[in-house]
């Protein structure tokens, strides 16, 4: 299995490499070079066995020899022991033919989780057998901070820095990034957007230089091993469904792309999904271009459910790579018009490729609570608000086949939208009620390239 860069200049590389990079040299994101996959009969045989039994199942062939089996095995085991479910990602039936999948036992209340926890086994597991050191920095809109520094606090041969936009987090979140007393974990608020912290980082794996003296890596969805992991949850979901012998479609909440696209690669494996279907809150530019072919930025609005308030959705790229033909050339026309101009259009074949893939839909802020009240009064289930986002629009496109929502966030890390809806306020789990009570640790930047590297430096060095 080899991996190759959606902008086609970049080195191929094997998954480990490809894992410990994160973003391709070119400024692509990587994929691999083909879909292994499973046939009918091996879908079937997953039913039944524990969640990481499937899981190895599901991404060995994507590792290639970077682990070998038991290897492989043991950190799959790691990654997902101190998960609160046993079932780790339990189903839940909120109405005839859809249910809910609930991706916030984690450590962190979050499906980030999902992957993190195994990342942080994975990079562990190869960077003490070469030795090296790297320095991880991410992005966050909110949830993937708290569960990459989770996932690597306390490690000697990895140094973690998230960005994450000032005052655009909910109290939770930044506390789960900032309370933290590891020496080698360090959250940075930083004045803008997500999409302004994202564009930062892709800014500094662009600076070569910079790169290199201080061996940076990439945890966010641009990381590969990010989406891989996910991808285990669908099967798992549809296989409690029925399949492969009948079909299964899951809406998903949306921000930066990375959760659907898991999706569309379970699908590309062999699972039988009939619906992909793209959920967003007014931030609503993925629902705009599927519908218009025009991705056209709008500038960021605050809402409820802010771990989806993102314009620029970076996993979109590998959408728009097999769009595309797998023509790299075509998508960095693509990403260079985003960068110049805030937009570009999709071509007529592309956009038919990816209506065929994706469909879409939205969620105001006021369906948003009223479905969060709704579900509460008629089922017992407290939504976070992102998962409502979901629910509101699966129920758009209910029919005789199951469709399974992601309820990608729990309650409580979203306390102020949920009691507006319901009255009352979701109650933290009881590894996390002194939360308030901790003391935070944060260094606020400047929307700086210079600034955030020298910072990055310094904190090293010290």
């Amino acid at each position: 299995m080899q991996y190759i860069s959606t902008r086609g200049t970049a080195p191929v590389l094997e998954f480990e490499a490809t894992m410990l990079t994160g973003l391709a040299r070119d400024g692509g994101l990587y994929l691999p070079d083909h879909i292994p996959p499973l046939t009918q009969q091996e879908i079937a045989a997953l039913a039944g066995l524990s969640y990481e039994d499937q899981a190895y199942i599901v991404m060995r062939p994507f590792i290639g020899s970077t682990f070998d089996d038991e290897t492989f095995r043991t950190l799959i085991a790691n990654a997902y022991r101190d998960f609160g479910h046993p079932a780790r990602a339990p189903l839940k039936q909120l109405a005839p033919n859809h249910f809910l999948l609930e991706l916030f036992h984690g450590p962190t209340l979050a499906f980030k989780d999902f992957a993190m926890q195994l990342i942080g086994q994975l990079f562990q597991a190869a960077l003490a057998r070469s030795g090296e050191r790297v320095t991880i920095v991410g992005a966050t809109s909110g949830d993937t901070g708290s569960a990459a520094i989770e996932a690597f606090r306390g490690l000697d041969n990895v140094d973690v820095f998230i960005l994450y936009p000032h005052g655009r987090v909910s109290d939770v979140q930044r506390r789960q990034m900032t309370t933290p007393t590891d020496a080698n974990v360090h959250a940075l608020a930083v004045d803008g957007d997500f999409d302004t912290c994202q564009a930062l980082v892709k800014d500094m794996f662009n600076d070569f230089t910079f790169r290199d003296e201080v061996r940076l890596a990439g945890v966010n969805s641009i990381n590969w091993a990010r989406v891989l992991a996910q991808v285990v949850y669908y099967f798992s979901a549809a296989v409690s469904l029925g399949a492969p012998h009948r079909p299964v479609s899951f809406c998903v909440p949306t921000g930066n792309f990375g959760d659907i696209f898991a999706g569309y690669i379970a699908r590309a494996m062999g699972l039988p999904i009939e619906k992909l279907i793209v959920a967003t809150n007014h931030n609503d530019i993925l629902h705009r271009a599927l519908s218009s072919g025009g991705y056209v930025t709008d500038g960021v609005k605050p809402s409820i459910s802010p771990s989806m308030d993102i314009q620029v959705s970076s996993n979109f790229e590998r959408a728009l790579f097999d769009a595309y033909g797998r023509d790299g050339g075509a998508v960095t026309q693509s990403m260079d018009a985003l960068k110049a101009t805030g937009g570009f259009t999709i071509s007529q074949g592309a956009l038919e490729f990816l209506r065929e893939a994706f469909a879409s839909g939205r969620a105001s802020e006021l369906e948003t609570a009223a479905t969060i009240t709704r579900i509460a009064q008629t089922t017992g289930e407290v939504l976070c608000p992102h998962s409502a986002v979901g629910v509101h629009v699966a129920e758009t496109f209910l029919s005789a086949t199951p469709m399974v929502t992601l309820a990608t966030a729990h309650p409580a890390k979203f306390p102020d939208a949920v009691e507006a809806a319901t009255g009352a306020r979701p109650a933290l789990p009881e590894r996390m009620a002194d939360l308030f009570a901790r003391e935070e640790r944060v260094t606020r930047l400047s929307n700086d390239l210079s600034a955030v590297e020298n910072h990055i430096r310094r904190a090293i060095r010290a």
